[in-house]
């Protein structure tokens, strides 16, 4: 058993990624039927992006490590992002591409593409701080410091205050013209915890700042793709794989502007990870189109 734990445990740092140890033995187990998979919860991520000093070294993106106490992806690196709230379907002022466009865009109903898209202006806001909003449909927020904006940011993290609610306060409309839809991945059907997760990607407005809000993050940073991507291929940060693949999808973009001039077009069929156990007992576990992330839990774990 000694042997069998060491081997998970390899299994689950292997460069870098996140895979949580358990999951073989889980996997062994939605095999013989004894598992019932957990419903994802909608969710949302944004890649907040700003260009660095030096021309052609490509955007930085924003980046949280989530804290070791979480019971979700403990300890790796992330963008700003969380789940569905089921007020984010309530409506409000709209700027930007039509309902009817987003659902298309997003491959879902038209009242959960509005709940995806305020929930990812929703979660930037309460992880960051930035919020994609202004007065009309061609401004947004230049400053969201101060005790007002704060009080109103813990309110929605504490679901005191419905997003719909806050930016009717305000007199706000949302920007979802400043989102470009980059990906979405859904989370394994043998994991506890489950998301079907959009990614985004968005330009930091000009006069926001980010600032280290979230109470799910022991650290933030502005990292270059490529300094996150080499971090995480020598084992010194920790990401889930859509993690790391937003990050190499990044590589080829010198600017902000550029990355989401690239957007549009983009394959948002969901990634989901499948599993096989074969005769011996050892787990293979794969992420179709991503074979970097292809994982084998040797056999002999059965209990």
């Amino acid at each position: 058993m000694a042997a069998g734990r060491r081997r998970l445990r390899r299994m689950s740092m292997m460069s870098g990624a996140a895979v949580p140890a358990a999951w073989p033995e889980r996997i062994r187990a939605l095999a013989r039927g004894e598992l019932e998979p957990v419903v994802p919860r909608r969710a949302a991520t944004v890649l907040l992006l700003r260009d660095t000093a030096a021309a052609d070294s490509g955007p930085a993106v924003h980046m949280l490590r989530r804290r070791a106490s979480m019971a979700f992806a403990a300890g790796a690196y992330a963008f700003p992002g969380g789940g569905v709230d089921p007020r984010d379907e309530r409506p409000v002022r709209w700027a930007g591409p039509a309902l009817d466009d987003w659902a298309g865009l997003l491959g879902v109903d038209p009242a959960a593409a509005q709940a995806v898209v305020c929930a990812a202006v929703r979660e930037t806001f309460e992880e960051s701080g930035v919020l994609l909003a202004g007065p009309d449909g061609g401004t947004v927020v230049a400053d969201t410091t101060g005790g007002d904006w704060e009080a109103d940011r813990a309110a929605l993290v504490a679901h005191d205050l419905a997003f719909a609610d806050f930016l009717d306060r305000r007199g706000l409309v949302l920007r979802t013209d400043l989102l470009r839809p980059f990906a979405r991945w859904i989370t394994p059907e043998f994991e506890e915890r489950r998301y079907d997760t959009w990614f985004f990607l968005a330009a930091l407005p000009a006069g926001q700042l980010t600032r280290d809000v979230s109470g799910e993050a022991d650290r933030t940073a502005w990292l270059r793709p490529a300094d996150a991507v080499a971090g995480y291929d020598r084992g010194e940060l920790t990401m889930l794989p859509p993690t790391i693949t937003m990050l190499r999808d990044l590589l080829p973009h010198g600017s902000a502007a550029a990355a989401l001039a690239a957007a549009p077009g983009r394959d948002l069929a969901p990634v989901i990870a499948t599993a096989t156990v074969d005769e011996a007992g050892a787990v293979v576990l794969t992420w179709p189109g991503h074979e970097e992330f292809t994982r084998t839990a040797p056999g002999g774990e059965e209990r």
